[in-house]
């Protein structure tokens, strides 16, 4: 008997060894995420002390998108009143309202320029204040109030000079113990309040030649508006 050959294809072999693999899976790469892109804005604020003998507290400065540091005419907050008769800047900075401030290193002397960088990851709605005490005065202080600065583009570049206000919250008696700037070394903030208590603008420095013989301020201390020379620019 002669046995016929079965022939198997190859195909069928390799089929038959490799059977079925129920271990094998299927490796899935997780999707990359993106993580979101902050935008920092950068704000640079110049200024420059027009006067001739009246020196300026650390200058602060805010960005914010609500608020005022003061209005003409309305009753001075304390964080304005502490800053006008002392020029501690420090509570109008810590504000609420505020998302990002800054302040200048020390005194402004006349004649002499600080810059202040400001920075926020927010453009939108942003409004920029500065404030300054003049030091050689009862409650004297000037600034820019809520300036709008939310359309600037990187390089724009605003200028703006400032005027004189007076808190309300102290007599301007000029006296000696009174004032705390260089002319006299008296004292800073009070918590007692005159009658008028409102904020207007500044009425200027009377003096001992013109009359106020108890004054501790002479001609030299006298000032015209406008008292800082301030640019703003958007550098980022």
């Amino acid at each position: 008997m002669r046995l016929s050959k079965i022939l198997i294809p190859a195909a069928c072999l390799a089929l038959v060894a490799c059977g079925d693999d129920d271990n094998d899976t299927m490796t899935v790469e997780p999707p990359v995420v993106t993580p979101p892109v902050t935008m920092t804005y950068e704000f640079m604020v110049t200024a420059v002390n027009l006067t001739q003998a009246q020196p300026m507290s650390p200058l602060g400065s805010a960005l914010h998108t609500s608020g005022q540091f003061w209005q003409i005419g309305e009753m001075a907050s304390e964080p304005l009143e502490v800053l006008a008769e002392s020029g501690d800047n420090s509570g109008l900075l810590a504000l609420d309202v505020v998302n990002s401030s800054a302040s200048s290193a020390g005194v402004l002397m006349p004649g002499e320029k600080a810059e202040i960088m400001l920075t926020t990851e927010m453009i939108e709605g942003q409004k920029l204040s500065l404030i300054s005490m003049m030091v050689n005065t009862n409650d004297g202080f000037t600034g820019l109030n809520a300036i709008d600065v939310s359309s600037m583009s990187v390089g724009d570049m605003q200028y703006y000079k400032t005027f004189a206000y007076d808190a309300g919250t102290e007599a301007n008696s000029e006296a000696a113990g009174t004032i705390p700037g260089p002319a006299d070394g008296g004292e800073g903030f009070n918590s007692a309040r005159e009658e008028l208590n409102k904020v207007a603008m500044h009425p200027g420095v009377v003096g001992q030649e013109d009359g106020l013989g108890t004054s501790v301020l002479t001609s030299l201390h006298k000032f015209d508006n406008p008292l800082l020379a301030v640019t703003v620019t958007r550098v980022k």
